[in-house]
């Protein structure tokens, strides 16, 4: 007896390509029961049946070694942006693209600042207020806890 495959849907596919263009990510990928669909930039889509479970990867905590270091770490600012979600953090829309923002940048409330990947899905993390970037306090690809500091906006 022959296994029947699912069916794909097309428009999904074509609605998935419309998402990497408007909105500059490299790779977009979701899940329906056990099928799961990955539209990339870099490479065609795939599908993927019986998701694999990840464990988590380790978070790194930094480690302030002079104390006005320690005491701005334990102390963040009222106008920093802090993360929605657990994940990964990245500056850019694509790696080697220019920053959504930097340091002295003026930013408009809305706008994209940066990017956390939690689960597989690209997140956009749009600014609260309008205001200037005074401060990056994350690096591209470090890890975010929930409600930690990234960018400063004054």
């Amino acid at each position: 007896m022959a296994t029947r495959k699912p069916s794909i849907d097309q428009d999904l596919i074509r609605d998935l390509a419309n998402i990497l263009n408007e909105t500059d990510l490299t790779e977009i990928e979701i899940e329906q029961d056990d099928l799961r669909v990955r539209v990339s930039r870099a490479g065609t889509p795939q599908m993927v049946h019986a998701p694999v479970a990840q464990a988590p990867a380790p978070v790194a905590q930094p480690v302030a070694t002079h104390p006005a270091e320690a005491a701005a770490a334990a102390k963040p600012s009222a106008n920093a942006v802090t993360a929605p979600m657990v994940g990964t953090v990245y500056l850019s829309p694509a790696p080697g693209a220019k920053p959504f923002v930097e340091i002295g940048q003026s930013v408009k409330e809305g706008q994209t600042i940066l990017i956390i990947e939690a689960m597989k899905t690209m997140n956009q993390i749009p600014a609260p207020r309008a205001g200037k970037v005074v401060s990056v306090l994350v690096a591209d690809g470090d890890p975010v806890e929930f409600a930690e500091p990234m960018i400063v906006i004054e």
